[in-house]
């Protein structure tokens, strides 16, 4: 359980979970990490803990640096228990050190632990001093909880991130340049999909906040940490936050009978004749965080489903309701579906795709097996559909 230096007594002494494979409905399908940190100086400091079944790690890699006991200072980011859950068993060994967290911090690890431990709480501008390093701290509300905030360092140009710019990603890896930078954009992606992308807005406030700060490293609290090429995850979010999808399209289903994954695939068809890449999405076989990194890219979400039992499949009501909840902005939807008798899929896949905010083209509905025919007018009326969106190109 080796620590690994981030920079002159700063130490990275977090836990590897090489075995999650789901985070609240979230596939983790390459596991994740918990960062915490070390800062040897007068005033020892820890910056964040570990998920509560890690402690013995971090324990043992703060203990190749330092005795735990000697720890003098906690700075808490954040309360979710992947980042405070081992802070109750840390505390029992150091019950005198002060535990500095934002208002709303505060508030959640005593909800969380029922412990009245000696609770410093800080906002944006306020700044602590253990000797050769000062900490200053920068509120970030709803990125992605109420109590979130940034650390930053300037003596070492160190900003501990939190839950922005990290990745759910275990490797041997510790830093993003030893890392293949394709698995670590895509995981990124996925990470900002799934969990940041409601948080837009804040996210750019929290980029403006950090933009004033000299910063040469980014030490998040998941994943990899950024000591080169910053200026990519930046970038990477500042395109993300802003909604501006690019032309792309997620064309995601479930199907009985195959009669609307016919559809579904004509609509493909339809997306790439008119120039739209379009990523296919079997809800049988593709899950759906795994569908929103896709997307987060797109600006065109078109879903399908027959009807079962007068409602929707099981599998897209799913999907419909992990996306109602991620608010992606400005997005164009597209309801198709087959159907035996009802009918009602399509009418129920549309009203959701409005109701939660989307500019949506008029839905298609067939019965029963489609023909050649049908698929043929399907397909013009997505094309059509397109053109307003896509001007001359379309």
């Amino acid at each position: 359980m080796r620590a690994v230096k981030v920079a002159d007594n700063i130490w990275w002494v977090g836990a590897v979970d090489w075995d999650t494979r789901n985070f609240h409905g979230y596939s983790t399908s390459r596991g994740s990490t918990y960062n915490a940190y070390l800062i040897v100086d007068d005033k020892i400091t820890l910056i964040d803990t570990v998920k509560a079944p890690f402690f013995p790690e971090m324990m043992a890699r703060i203990a190749e640096i330092v005795d735990p006991a000697k720890i003098d200072i906690v700075i808490s980011n954040h309360v979710e228990m992947d980042h405070s859950g081992a802070l109750p068993l840390l505390m029992e060994k150091i019950p005198n050190a002060p535990v500095y967290t934002s208002p709303q911090g505060e508030k959640g690890l005593r909800a969380h632990y029922r412990k009245d431990w000696d609770f410093r709480v800080v906002k944006t501008g306020d700044a602590l001093r253990t000797g050769r390093y000062s900490f200053s701290f920068v509120s970030t509300p709803m990125v992605h909880w109420p109590d979130n905030m940034l650390t930053y360092c300037p003596e070492a140009k160190i900003l501990f991130s939190n839950d922005a710019f990290g990745e759910h990603l275990a490797s041997a890896e510790r830093f993003a340049d030893e890392a293949a930078l394709g698995i670590v954009e895509e995981e990124a992606a996925k990470y900002y999909a799934n969990i940041v992308m409601p948080y837009g807005a804040q996210t750019q406030k929290a980029l403006a906040g950090a933009g004033g700060l000299d910063i040469e490293l980014i030490a998040p609290s998941h994943g990899l940490i950024w000591r080169r090429d910053i200026e990519t995850i930046i970038g990477w979010y500042q395109k993300w936050s802003a909604d501006r999808p690019e032309n792309k399209a997620v064309v995601v289903y479930d199907s009985m009978w195959h009669s609307t994954e016919a559809m579904a695939l004509r609509v493909g068809d339809a997306l790439e004749h008119a120039g739209v890449p379009a990523r296919m999405c079997n809800l049988k076989t593709t899950h759906i965080s795994d569908i929103m990194t896709g997307v987060l890219m797109s600006r065109f979400v078109f879903v399908g489903s027959p009807t079962l039992n007068n409602g929707i499949m099981p599998t897209v009501a799913q999907f419909l309701t992990y996306l109602a909840g991620l608010a992606p902005k400005n997005r164009v939807g597209f309801a198709f579906g087959s159907y035996g008798w009802g009918g009602q899929s399509v009418g129920i896949i549309d009203k959701i795709l409005r109701d939660a905010g989307m500019e949506v083209l008029d839905s298609v509905r067939l019965q029963y097996i489609p023909d050649e025919e049908q698929l043929r007018s399907l397909s013009e009326h997505v094309q059509k559909g397109l053109r307003p969106f896509l001007g001359a190109n379309g």
